[in-house]
């Protein structure tokens, strides 16, 4: 006879649905675990084995083969523990089989029984959705699975009330979902003087969603403007918020299962390594990218960053996911995120001081911002310069508009997107029209056409550089409540692609 229970392995943000079989068979008494299981998953016998025998329960003198089907797909973690005793006890007749073939568990187990909290349990949930059968996990990961609606997610503390449970003894109540985090911020933009070209440039990325790359000497408030972009973002909506907690519930990022609504803010240092930013190591974790999905991901100091690693964000930019592919794993994580970029002009920072620059000048300037090479600038819809701001107008009063005035102009552009985009999956925002698509929204008129032409001729920019200056346009007008792309709003962009020394 054969006991099922069901879990899943993990390919990313994916959760694979594995059945878990086992056999008690005449013979020499062993525990052998099939299926393509890592070291986590081959250990998982003495940990069950111990588990029981703190609950009284003696393996019997028989064989016990526990296969993780299908045997080709590998299986990591040690989420498998618990899924693995249930199929055990089913086997012996402990707990009814139907019962443990209508649940998909995950768990660690303690060798006193006690389940320890794993890594995945939103995913997990969504697969237990699909194939319309209850979650049973460790009860510390029972809230963020539970925002799941679609299906009923059962917490539990140890082994033995996962027994009392499915015997009908002391059922388990339904768990509920964590807290919503609304990620309230102290910051404002209004605290920044001066600096309002940068501000502007600061909402239009907002509310398009466009790539900044912001130049400027050290001090003039580059990090403190991209501090402040999250205070101008429009918070999650549901189901934005539950793609997006996905990634960091993989990678064991959650707080106490709660589901933030403020949008990922993610500020690497220049250090980092490939596998930090882009995703990888031993089991393809998620990197940077993937963790600043549906959000900002800030990269100060640029230059300062691997070649390698800038040149692997390419692709990721234009697409919006990225495959990591290694011999025992490809796997894809999304990461449509907004990257805002800083610099300094040169390596001391000063090339535009006369009185502080080195003897260098250009040439150091060219230099270090020569290794940003032209094909990721080309991905930035918006450039500026930031000026060093002056001890007379820090003496003045903070002046502009606050966060929460700039933030209801870009939720109101961001809402004309959503009813732009309504039933396209690929296109949430301005910034990710492509094709046809582009056309029908950024069409400008005849003389924004024209100027847009001649820009495009004098300058050279090429065929990427020409739709973003249209992506970003098509944000300005937004801005603006116009229906129509028009002159100033595709001057205003060209303003923000052609800066003379950045470019």
């Amino acid at each position: 006879m054969v006991a099922r229970a069901y879990t899943v392995a993990f390919e990313g943000v994916d959760a694979h649905q594995v059945e878990v079989q086992c056999a008690v068979t005449p013979g020499l008494p062993a525990f052998s675990i099939v299926g393509l299981p890592d070291k986590a998953v081959s250990e998982a016998r003495d940990r069950v084995r111990a588990a029981l025998a703190s609950m009284a329960i003696a393996l019997p003198s028989k064989r016990i083969t526990i296969n993780l089907s299908p045997a080709d797909l590998p299986k990591e973690g040690s989420h498998f523990d618990l899924p693995i005793a249930v199929a055990l006890l089913a086997a012996l007749g402990i707990i009814a089989e139907d019962a443990a073939e209508g649940s998909v568990s995950l768990g660690e187990l303690s060798l006193d029984g006690s389940l320890v909290a794993v890594t995945g349990a939103l995913p997990a949930a969504m697969a237990a959705a699909e194939d319309d059968r209850t979650l049973l996990c460790p009860r510390p990961s029972s809230p963020e699975a539970a925002w799941v609606a679609a299906t009923k997610v059962i917490g539990a503390s140890s082994l033995s009330e996962v027994v009392r449970h499915f015997s009908g003894q002391s059922p388990l109540p339904p768990a509920d979902p964590g807290e919503v985090h609304q990620g309230a911020s102290a910051l404002c933009m209004h605290d920044v003087k001066g600096q309002e070209r940068a501000k502007r440039a600061l909402e239009i990325a907002a509310a398009g969603r466009h790539h900044l790359f912001m130049v400027g000497a050290p001090g003039s408030g580059k990090s403190m403007l991209a501090a402040r972009l999250p205070t101008i973002l429009p918070p999650l909506d549901p189901s934005e918020a539950l793609e997006t907690s996905m990634i960091p519930s993989v990678a064991g990022l959650l707080d106490q299962g709660g589901i933030s609504r403020a949008r990922p803010f993610r500020e690497p240092h220049h250090t980092a390594s490939m596998a930090a930013i882009v995703g990888g190591g031993r089991r393809a974790t998620p990197g940077e990218i993937s963790l600043a999905h549906n959000g900002v991901l800030f990269m100060d100091e640029l230059p300062e960053f691997a070649r390698p690693v800038l040149e692997t964000l390419r692709q990721p930019i234009e697409t919006g996911k990225v495959m990591i592919a290694r011999a025992n794993a490809h796997v894809t994580y999304p990461c449509r995120f907004m990257l805002v970029a800083a610099a300094n002009p040169c390596r001391c920072g000063h090339m535009f001081d006369p009185s502080q620059a080195c003897g260098r000048v250009p040439l150091c300037g060219e230099e270090y911002l020569g290794r940003l090479s032209g094909p990721l600038l080309d991905r930035l819809d918006l450039r500026i310069e930031v000026p060093p701001v002056t001890f007379t107008d820090l003496d003045l009063p903070a002046n502009g508009d606050t966060s929460e005035t700039i933030a209801a102009r870009v939720a109101k552009a961001n809402d004309i997107q959503l009813r732009r985009f309504e039933g396209l999956d690929d296109v949430r925002a301005n910034a990710d029209a492509h094709g046809r698509v582009l056309e029908d929204i950024a069409t400008p008129d005849e003389e924004g056409r024209a100027l847009l032409l001649k820009v495009a001729e004098r300058f050279g920019l090429t065929a990427r550089g020409y739709h973003r200056v249209m992506r970003v346009a098509r944000t300005i007008a937004d801005l603006a409540g116009s229906d129509q792309v028009r002159r100033p709003h595709i001057a205003e962009a060209v303003s923000f692609r052609l800066t003379t020394k950045t470019s």
